[in-house]
């Protein structure tokens, strides 16, 4: 089975649904992963690109990704870049990989750039499409410091009603966290190792084992 995580950022899909690819990798599932955005100069220093560059390579092989498609949209930056652009490299992905489960990020996060990046792939995965593309499930998943972060409006709300057991999977998801040494904070900080365990035990508490990562399911067609 073809899996694909979609992120705004690069470190995103380990964040939100990191345990639950290494789930799918231990299944036999193929794990692709697309990042829609990455840093640009004058914005940020050649150095630091050339760092964030060589993480993303490490995180590839790390999950053993299928593949990794860069659609190389300026970071931060999606909220004033045409749509249609973001639509175009995402249905270019789509095609190309015919995912049968599809992973991006929460429509109501604080990040504008994941918002932008969740209209963008539904706009490709209109329910009348998805079955010519092969897509039969997607999800939403909750991103550490931009879910939380949003502002307490209803329609923002991650409600999670999807929920997979990760336990076997949580030391080595926050290991390749830690690979992403120029976007990981230290505790107590949102993306601190112990925040990202936390959240775990507690979706995971909900469901009744001892570690979990959740869901929205936004769409499925059967």
């Amino acid at each position: 089975m073809n899996v694909l995580a979609i992120c705004a950022h690069p470190d995103d899909e380990t964040l939100g649904c990191g345990g639950t690819l290494l789930r799918h990798r231990a299944s036999g599932d193929s794990i692709h992963w697309a990042v829609t955005t990455q840093a640009h100069a004058p914005q940020w220093p050649v150095e630091v690109i050339e760092r964030k560059a060589a993480e993303v390579a490490a995180v590839a092989s790390a999950y053993s990704m299928s593949s990794l498609s860069k659609l190389g949209l300026q970071t931060v930056r999606l909220d004033t870049t045409p749509l249609e652009e973001v639509i175009a490299g995402l249905r270019k992905v789509i095609e190309q990989i015919r995912p049968e489960i599809v992973y991006l990020p929460h429509y109501g996060d604080v990040h504008t750039d994941h918002h932008a990046v969740f209209q963008g792939t539904l706009s490709v995965l209109k329910a009348f499409y998805m079955r010519s593309l092969g897509v039969r499930r997607v999800l939403s998943y909750e991103t550490l410091s931009s879910t939380e972060a949003a502002a307490p409006q209803a329609y923002r709300a991650f409600v999670p009603n999807v929920y997979f057991d990760i336990t076997p999977q949580i030391d080595r998801k926050i290991e390749i966290m830690s690979m992403f040494a120029t976007e990981v904070q230290a505790d107590p900080m949102p993306r601190g190792p112990s925040a990202i365990r936390a959240l775990a035990r507690f979706r995971g508490a909900t469901v009744g084992v001892e570690y979990a990562e959740a869901f929205m399911l936004v769409r499925e067609v059967s």
